[in-house]
């Protein structure tokens, strides 16, 4: 009766402990591509924090993987380092920066698991360096939401709705999106999206254009 009790919480604990690795691992490798490319870029992180409007101390918590950033954090910052967001996915481009890859095979899709807001975005297109226009497709839980303050960033993005329904709000009107419809937009206009369903899942599939290098 000693020992037989103590063996069963001692797995319970174990199966919590793998659940919770997996995210976070994510915010590590976001962070440190956040992290390589601004030092590629010789901003400090003051330099950074001025022109975000974010504070030292969550800049430097993101690039240690220790925060999860929101879409609209990741899109000021991609802005900000010169780059769309794509760039933040931690793909390898290749090293000398050539673009003349063409296919993307299902299995070598690099993602972006934003897993505190419900949003994870699948790169389509080959991931180089130079990159202006990215293909994505974007998964939203149910409830999933880039958040309730509206963001803005550098140049033009369209979608189709594929599956489910999709709140979108561009300047001050929102529009309730269902399979099949589609959408187009500057991104420099103050925008936001969620998914408003409580059981069904979203995905849209969504293009970016990077007009400007910041």
């Amino acid at each position: 009766m000693r020992k037989p009790a103590a063996a069963k919480p001692a797995k319970k604990v174990k199966a919590k402990a793998i659940t919770k690795q997996a995210e976070p691992a994510m915010d590590v490798a976001v962070g440190r591509r956040i992290r390589d490319l601004r030092r590629v870029r010789q901003f400090s992180l003051e330099t950074v924090a001025e022109r975000t409007d974010l504070s030292i101390g969550f800049l430097s918590q993101i690039e240690r993987g220790l925060s999860s950033p929101s879409l609209r954090v990741l899109a000021t910052l991609a802005d900000v380092l010169g780059v769309g967001i794509a760039a933040l996915f931690g793909a390898s481009p290749s090293a000398d920066g050539a673009s003349d890859q063409v296919v993307t095979r299902e299995l070598q899709r690099p993602e972006l698991k934003l897993w505190r807001t419900g949003v994870s975005k699948q790169l389509l297109s080959p991931a180089t360096a130079d990159n202006h226009l990215n293909l994505f497709l974007v998964h939203l839980e149910p409830g999933g939401s880039t958040g309730d303050e509206l963001y803005t960033h550098d140049g033009e993005e369209a979608g189709l709705v594929l599956e489910g329904e999709m709140m979108l709000t561009v300047d001050s009107e929102t529009w309730s999106l269902k399979t099949g419809d589609s959408f187009r937009f500057a991104s420099r206009r103050p925008h936001r999206f969620s998914n408003p369903a409580k059981d069904a899942k979203a995905v849209v599939l969504w293009v970016n254009c990077v007009t400007g290098t910041g």
